[in-house]
């Protein structure tokens, strides 16, 4: 009987887990490196952003069941919940895998079940997971039981979502599926279905690289939509309509752990097979560049503004969340260093140091901007009043990049009002 679980890992997706599992009834110890981290949680300070997660923290770390520290303890199963990224050039770093699986060994007894919940590469529970778990000595399978269960959750909606969502187990043995199958049933909604490790890889990645090559095809309509000067907002909404075509959206970028990563482990695996995955990756790695640019082209070629400050709205890869991790807003502003822009940026739901040119308000970020550029749509930004920001600017230029604003009303407020795909001989 499960009575006690160790996560490793206490990010977007360890922290929720642990206290989702610590919400049903069990004593969960969660595990960080990052003793900051451990420090502030212990204090029930949370170091992310999630609506709902506050009280759900307090809640549990007050009740007992759960408790942080640097180090694992020993438990009857061990969820691992650790960043997989890639490297600079294109290939999954597996080092934080290898070195969570590595610390829990000393800890691993008979009986135990270990499951990994990071996004990775096909065939890592086999090839990397599983060398480490044998130093314990037990029998894989048979006294010690291994699993891939792969989140599926979206920051902004993860606990709800969690609950919800159907869910992929796959086991290195039946056993070790039907064992993992047995916890996370204790508060899944949604179907379970096993398979086995490698192919609950495959499952993962594949559903992360069909939205970005829909996402690509997309970014491609919109550039194509530029050059015929049609509204490629509204040829999607139109296309859309037959019951079998589902185009995702245009936008500046893909960002996020998933989506802008997952991709390049097909493609590094397979590079001979996987040419339309790579290429799709490519096409949306080059839309931040594409989108420095064409703020430089609104403003210097259809313009012709003298030094004019631009004010880069949304640092966050996803409204309303606090997570930059891969964002095109990242890649925007080094761009525009390149090419010698004046910006400023502002996000309501972050600060971070690492940032260049962010201010702490929307005055400080519009003041004397020659144009506003939407880069992630965030609530706030839908709410703003137009004619309050048009009368800080020095010029009314708004390029909004997701689509999100309200057009007629900032037309309304004598705004010219660009999105992305909008002709270039505007």
């Amino acid at each position: 009987m499960v009575k006690k679980i160790c996560v490793i890992g206490l990010g977007y997706i360890g922290l929720p887990t642990s206290i989702i599992f610590a919400k049903h009834g069990f004593q969960v110890h969660g595990m960080d490196v990052n003793a900051d981290v451990v420090r502030n949680l212990n204090h029930k300070q949370l170091h992310i952003e999630e609506p709902g997660l506050q009280e759900a923290l307090t809640e549990v770390v007050d009740s007992g069941h759960l408790t942080f520290a640097t180090a694992p303890v020993e438990a009857d199963v061990f969820i691992i919940a650790v960043p997989s990224p890639i490297t600079d050039n294109k290939t999954a770093n597996l080092d934080y895998v290898k070195a969570a699986t590595e610390s829990i060994v000393p800890y691993v007894q008979a009986g135990n079940l270990v499951v990994l919940e990071s996004t990775v590469p096909p065939r890592t529970v086999e090839d990397v997971m599983l060398p480490v778990l044998e130093e314990t000595g037990l029998s894989i399978g048979s006294e010690l039981y291994v699993a891939h269960s792969p989140e599926r959750v979206i920051p902004g909606k993860i606990f709800k979502e969690l609950e919800a969502n159907d869910r992929i187990v796959g086991g290195v043995n039946e056993e070790s599926g039907k064992r993992t199958k047995a916890i996370y049933q204790t508060f899944v909604q949604g179907n379970i279905h096993l398979t086995d490790a490698t192919t609950a890889e495959m499952a993962k990645v594949m559903e992360n690289t069909y939205r970005d090559v829909n996402i690509a095809f997309a970014n491609e309509l919109a550039k194509l939509s530029e050059e015929i000067g049609i509204n490629v907002w509204e040829a999607i909404r139109l296309a859309n309509y037959h019951p079998r075509v589902n185009i995702h959206q245009p936008g500046p970028g893909v960002g996020g752990h998933c989506i802008a990563v997952d991709p390049w482990f097909l493609a590094e695996q397979q590079p001979d097979i996987a040419r339309m995955i790579a290429l799709a990756r490519r096409t949306n790695d080059d839309m931040p560049v594409y989108t420095a640019d064409k703020i430089w082209h609104i403003l210097h070629e259809t313009y012709k503004l003298a030094q004019p400050k631009v004010a880069l709205l949304g640092l966050s890869f996803k409204g309303n969340v606090d997570d930059m991790r891969e964002s095109p807003s990242l890649k925007i502003m080094e761009h525009l260093n390149q090419i010698h822009m004046d910006y400023t940026v502002y996000d309501p739901h972050m600060q971070d140091i690492r940032v260049p040119h962010q201010v702490t308000d929307l005055d400080e970020a519009i003041a004397d901007a020659a144009i506003v550029v939407i880069l992630t749509d965030h609530d706030e930004f839908k709410a703003y009043n137009p004619a309050e920001i048009a009368r800080a600017m020095q010029h009314k230029i708004v390029l909004d990049t997701k689509n999100c604003l309200p057009e007629a009303e900032w037309r309304a407020a004598g705004f010219d009002f660009i999105r992305l795909g909008d002709t270039k001989n505007r």
